[in-house]
Order: C-alpha cells, then structure tokens, then sequence
C-alpha cells in the first residue's frame, strides 16, 4: 500500500509478461455488417462504483445518482 499518489508504480510493458494471442476462426449470427461486436465493456463496468466510493471516501458523502456533480456532492 501506498501513502500517496507520488508512489503509486503505474505498470508499463515491461511489468508485464507475455502474451500469446490465438485466433480462432468461428461463424457468429450476432455481429454487424463490419463483422465486429463490443469487447470493452466488460472493462468499464465497475468504474461508475469505484468513481462514487472514492468520493464517499474523500468526502464523506454517498451519492447514489449519476451524472456525479459537485452539487450532489456539496
């Protein structure tokens, strides 16, 4: 754990290990005329929460409603 920001080791490349990519070749009904569907918003789901923890967290006030603002805040 870290006692601030200033410490925080944000990882790059080579904290990293390598990866293997394999494709493999399939038939799908379910995508668009490019060929392509959605991948990434699995990543983002718990950022809404994690973004209102911190502030619960920083200031002490739950806010509940999304867009957060700084009048839900104050």
């Amino acid at each position: 754990m870290n006692h601030s920001l200033a410490q925080y080791h944000i990882p790059v490349n080579a904290d990293i290990g390598e990866i293997d990519v394999i494709f493999v070749e399939e038939h799908d009904e379910i995508v668009n005329a490019l060929g392509s569907k959605g991948v990434g918003e699995i990543g983002i789901v718990g950022v809404a929460a994690a973004v209102a923890n911190a502030i619960y967290h920083a200031t002490g006030k739950r806010v509940r409603d999304f867009p957060i603002t700084l009048d839900k805040v104050l």
